[in-house]
């Protein structure tokens, strides 16, 4: 009898100790969903995650098309008190144990280094456009050029340096490959053939900076260029249009560097991209010239506009455009409009008067780095050769791609519209701008995809 009482006893133990755990794990499922319900403000602080800013509108409507019950689960799953902690010691353990960054299309290489995944692919040519493509695309810049020539405006190619290329020696194995064909050799080909305005400046990073610079071009966590290099940069484009327009322009000067040991301005840009609970150590030393820009008020400025990717912010955010390019407007990827034209509103190209705006200035700039030539120009060689070639028809066209441009622009300034636009990218594989434009061209056709 003793033994059986013993033997109840330590039974009883293992079910009290059950209970416990049970107690343990319901706390533990429960504190988070009391710290949102309590808790005033949970939206996340995570840089280039797309969050729901307000709760969906209960109605008739949403209710039984499912819209208000999918928008509410986003909205919690935005919302909720640990989210940012979460995904930050996330991504934490996925950099420290797999050398693995959580931002999407970019990739951990060596010596800590993190960069786009498609600045390798234009190393190797995996993003090849084709030869004819790119012929074609010099074919109609000519006619362009030529055009404009006659009015005293000078359309130039400025090639600037890829992340890839420049680090080539810090890709992994898996990426590399023999060589066939890349759409840099290919546009230096009939840039050469076609006898386009051109400055290559990746060449010159490529074979005269990288060797004897002695501060970093390119940052460990930065997706561009350093503002080091942006100085370098700037002085070499305004020399090359003074050569080209046999007129002078405002230089950059600076008299002293100053040497840091942590990055600034744009030079660990990716760095707040990836949301680490920890930031990992600095191994170089950041150059920070004290630069400005002369100032000549016999000097005649020439206004220039510069179309391109997220490289010339970093030149717009130094002045370029305000103290050397006459208040000249940069066109981002062709389409936002900077500074805006209009205080306090945001203006896009195609809100425009196309030939009016390009026949404002003295020269043109197509700003593209390595890892952008496959969409070089962003469609307005496609626009400016048809608006040169045949005024009537691209009139036609302007007025349809306005259309289109509206819902675009619905989609990006809605954020629930974005997230799902986002996700319509990342499933299918393409830029966020395609998928937006092609979600645009199906509400134009009367489908309702985005609810």
């Amino acid at each position: 009898m003793m033994k059986n009482k013993k033997i109840i006893s330590h039974n009883k133990g293992i079910v009290t100790k059950q209970k416990y755990w049970w107690w343990f794990f319901f706390v533990m499922v429960s504190v988070p969903a009391f710290h949102t319900y309590f808790k005033q403000d949970n939206k996340p602080n995570l840089t280039g995650i797309v969050v729901l800013e307000k709760r969906p509108e209960l109605n008739k409507e949403n209710w039984f098309s499912g819209y208000y019950q999918k928008q509410t689960d986003d909205y919690h799953n935005d919302h909720w008190a640990w989210k940012e902690t979460m995904v930050r010691w996330n991504n934490q353990f996925y950099y420290n144990f797999f050398n693995e960054i959580r931002v999407n299309g970019f990739v951990a290489i060596k010596d800590n280094y993190v960069i786009s995944k498609s600045y390798i692919l234009s190393v190797y040519g995996d993003d090849f456009i084709g030869e004819e493509k790119i012929k074609e695309k010099c074919r109609k810049a000519r006619v362009i050029q030529d055009s404009l020539k006659k009015k005293g405006i000078d359309l130039v190619f400025l090639i600037i340096p890829g992340k890839g290329r420049f680090c080539e020696e810090k890709i992994p194995d898996k990426y590399k490959h023999s060589v066939k064909h890349t759409n840099y050799d290919t546009y230096l080909k009939y840039i050469q053939q076609y006898q386009i305005n051109c400055l290559d400046l990746q060449s010159w990073f490529l074979n005269r900076l990288k060797r004897n610079q002695p501060y970093p071009l390119f940052a460990q966590f930065a997706h561009h260029w350093t503002n080091y290099a942006e100085c370098l940069a700037i002085d070499t484009i305004i020399r090359y249009l003074e050569k080209l327009k046999q007129k002078p322009f405002s230089h950059i000067v600076w008299d002293n560097i100053e040497v840091s040991d942590t990055p600034r301005s744009r030079d660990a840009d990716i760095l707040k991209s990836m949301n680490l609970a920890i930031h990992p150590p600095f191994k170089e030393k950041y150059a920070y010239p004290d630069y400005g820009y002369e100032v000549d008020s016999s000097l005649q400025k020439q206004k220039v506009l510069v179309i391109g990717d997220s490289y010339w912010y970093g030149p717009v955010y130094m002045g370029i455009n305000k103290y050397v390019f006459g208040d000249g407007q940069f066109w981002y990827y062709y389409n936002k409009v900077v500074p805006s034209p209009k205080q306090g509103e945001k203006v896009e190209v195609w809100q425009l008067d196309l030939k009016t705006a390009i026949e404002d200035n003295s020269a043109i700039i197509l700003a593209y780095s390595d890892g952008n030539l496959p969409t070089f120009g962003s469609g307005f060689i496609e626009d400016a050769y048809l608006l040169y070639t045949n005024p009537i028809k691209f009139q036609e066209y302007w007025i349809n791609k306005q259309a289109i441009q509206q819902y675009a622009r619905q989609i990006r300034e809605t954020p629930e519209y974005l997230k799902q636009a986002t996700i319509f990218s990342q499933e299918n594989k393409i830029t966020l701008d395609s998928a937006i434009i092609y979600l645009s061209y199906q509400l134009k056709n009367g489908k309702n995809v985005l609810n």
